[in-house]
């Protein structure tokens, strides 16, 4: 039985297959990447050689620059998949649950949205942290407003003292763009503890889901790929 158990269960992806998951992520976006990757680890084993020949220290230098031959292209890799994942995901609906997914702390996600506009795909997602609660709006502003002031409302409802923050995801004006989103919540003044995150967290959950035709799981762009990326996995 544990034998089945343990073959059923799904493998995590190998450091290697992981590498070629992210270059192909990001080569997408930037189709020199294998070039620039190639100089980034040049540009480290030259460094290591340069410092030799300055210092007269050559098998400390070349072991360094053969460390730094390998470390940049993992550096310039790891910012361009983040960076070809943001380009790759802006403009398509849903994005932002991708972007909520991927942040790091003490977060109460729903990346699921809490208001949602059939017709026109604006979404409205809802997080629990230490600044209380962040609405973020998808979808141009003069119509996830109203889908925003009617979830404020709702909260107002069940925790009429929490701290309530609205941020309109886009790039038009007064909007904030999806590359700049995580930095704009971890921005947010901290307001409640950790014991009131989790006491906030139960009330709203007595709203429960007050948008109607929301597809169970919404994923609609199939960004599973794009996630794992943003996580830096």
């Amino acid at each position: 039985m544990a034998q089945d158990k343990n073959k059923g269960a799904k493998k995590k992806p190998g450091f290697f297959k992981t590498l070629r998951d992210a270059f192909t992520i990001a080569k997408r976006t930037y189709k020199h990447l294998g070039w620039w990757l190639a100089l980034a680890g040049l540009a480290g084993l030259g460094i290591g050689i340069l410092l030799g020949f300055l210092t007269k220290s050559w098998i400390a230098w070349t072991v360094f620059g053969i460390l730094l031959m390998l470390l940049l292209p993992m550096l310039l890799l790891t910012r361009a998949v983040r960076s070809a994942s943001y380009a790759q995901l802006d403009g398509m609906p849903g994005a932002t649950s991708a972007i909520l997914d991927s942040l790091r702390g003490s977060w109460v996600k729903q990346t699921e949205p809490v208001r949602f506009n059939a017709r026109h795909q604006d979404f409205v997602f809802r997080l629990i942290g230490r600044p209380g609660v962040v609405l973020v709006a998808e979808g141009p502003i003069s119509r996830t407003r109203k889908l925003i002031d009617d979830e404020r409302r709702a909260i107002r409802r069940v925790a009429p003292n929490a701290p309530v923050h609205a941020i309109f995801m886009g790039n038009g004006e007064g909007q904030v763009p999806l590359a700049k989103l995580e930095r704009a919540i971890k921005k947010l003044k901290k307001e409640i503890s950790a014991q009131e995150v989790s006491a906030l967290s139960q009330r709203l959950d007595a709203l429960g889901n007050k948008a109607l035709n929301i597809p169970k799981g919404i994923d609609p762009t199939n960004i599973r790929a794009n996630r794992r990326a943003l996580r830096g996995q």
